[in-house]
């Protein structure tokens, strides 16, 4: 199965999530998803299969903490509320978002709680923040 089909297959796992953003969130069409990974996500090398390299890169901040107080700490600290975010999960099964960062903080919790991993990329600031569970988070400047 390809990608592009398998892509969105399981939008149950994001549900409630987009049930509490009461259709502020809008969920992303495969193309969308590939468009905005370009010029984020895919600008990493990466380590394993779901982790990125962040050697080279500006790292802005990194913790240990997989909560979602701290990652509405970080977004207080990196972005402004109306800016737009795109959440990717680690599973393209479950289709990627994009929604203001102040919802990505109101609902910060119920993200972490859809996948293990996920990325949070920032679109204005050019920032990408990586969460994998289990081992915190990681946000710094997208290469160009």
């Amino acid at each position: 199965m390809s990608a592009e089909i398998g892509y969105g297959a399981q939008p149950d796992v994001i549900a409630a999530l987009l049930a509490a953003a009461g259709g502020r969130a809008v969920v992303l069409s495969y193309d969308e998803d590939r468009s905005f990974a370009a010029v984020s996500l895919s600008r990493f090398g990466s380590v394993g299969s779901s982790r990125l390299d962040w050697s080279g890169v500006e790292v802005l901040q990194s913790s240990p903490v997989f909560d979602g107080g701290e990652l509405r700490g970080l977004l207080g600290g990196l972005a402004r509320p109306d800016e737009l975010a795109v959440v990717f999960w680690g599973n393209l099964a479950v289709p990627s978002l994009a929604l203001e960062v102040g919802l990505v903080a109101t609902h910060a919790d119920m993200i972490l709680e859809c996948c293990s991993a996920c990325w949070v990329y920032l679109v204005d600031s050019g920032i990408l923040i990586e969460f994998q569970d289990g081992e915190g988070f990681t946000a710094g400047r997208v290469p160009r």
